[in-house]
């Protein structure tokens, strides 16, 4: 069925991805550094690969999912890299959430070598990646999105072409300073009425059909209430996103305050041994700082 495709990076959103893309009929060559990973994506009828070098051989069209942007520097442009076995005309699909400006870094090396690029972050998280319901956000040339859209049909509920290439992670970085901040001001809200005597879960049906009400609040809130914190994205996973946003906005020369704060808050719930946790455990940040407990 159609371009063949290669998968680099099966961790807990590249699996369920490239199983999607397998149940979808498409012919798919993988590898991950984590031979369990690997093993299981080829046991769902994927072709096994020794490295990147070997996916983007057997691969019209090659997706990267790691988790940050050295391991996507390594996996496309490192040594038996997804660009050492890609032919021109080929295309790489940078689909981790990584530094725009690394993004920009990767797309001129392949460039220079007849392979185009795409960089398309995604949001929804592992839930998404399971349902192929995911949010695809992309930068790139417009011909090279076209031709990605079949794919992304299969991934997402939704694909965007934002801009040039980069524009994908800028976007991004967007997503989840705001994703954050909300999550963040309703760990607050949600203390205060509970200080107050107030159930959370009342409040949560009361104000979830008005203006502040949002996707960010119907997944969340029950979490929080319910003492839920079992990751569906980690807050070490946030953590590494808003350092990429605080990172862009010093080259940027940008001052941005609430996403510094959200920074701090964030990398103190990490060193406390809470990275593992859901990002709606950022709860627990406000929850040690005024010895009140969120809970139905």
């Amino acid at each position: 069925m159609g371009e063949k495709i290669g998968f680099v990076g099966l961790g807990i959103m590249g699996a369920p991805m490239a199983k999607n893309m397998i149940d979808a009929g498409y012919e798919v060559s993988a590898y991950d550094i984590v031979e369990s990973n690997l093993d299981k994506i080829v046991g769902q009828g994927a072709f096994k690969a020794c490295c990147p070098k070997e996916v983007s051989e057997k691969s019209d069209i090659t997706i990267i999912m790691v988790q940050n942007s050295p391991q996507s520097e390594t996996a496309v442009l490192g040594k038996e890299g997804a660009l050492e076995g890609a032919s021109s005309g080929d295309l790489i699909i940078d689909m981790s959430s990584i530094s725009p400006l690394v993004s920009q870094k990767i797309s001129e090396q392949c460039q220079s070598k007849g392979v185009k690029f795409l960089d398309a972050p995604v949001s929804g998280g592992e839930p998404g990646a399971i349902e192929g319901t995911l949010a695809i956000m992309t930068g790139g040339n417009s011909s090279d999105f076209e031709r990605a859209k079949p794919i992304f049909d299969v991934l997402g509920a939704s694909s965007v072409l934002c801009g040039d290439v980069g524009a994908g992670n800028f976007t991004k970085l967007a997503n989840q300073m705001i994703v954050g901040a909300n999550i963040h001001i309703l760990a607050e809200a949600l203390t205060l009425t509970t200080k107050a005597g107030l159930d959370p879960e009342t409040v949560f049906n009361a104000i979830k059909g008005g203006l502040a009400g949002s996707n960010v609040m119907n997944t969340k809130a029950p979490m929080m209430y319910e003492r839920n914190f079992k990751p569906g994205f980690r807050i070490e996973l946030h953590l590494k996103d808003i350092t990429n946003a605080m990172e862009t906005a010093n080259e940027l020369q940008l001052p941005l305050q609430v996403t510094s704060n959200l920074h701090q808050v964030l990398k103190s719930l990490v060193i406390e041994g809470n990275g593992k946790d859901d990002h709606s455990g950022i709860l627990k940040f406000v929850q040690n700082q005024s010895g009140v407990e969120v809970k139905k």
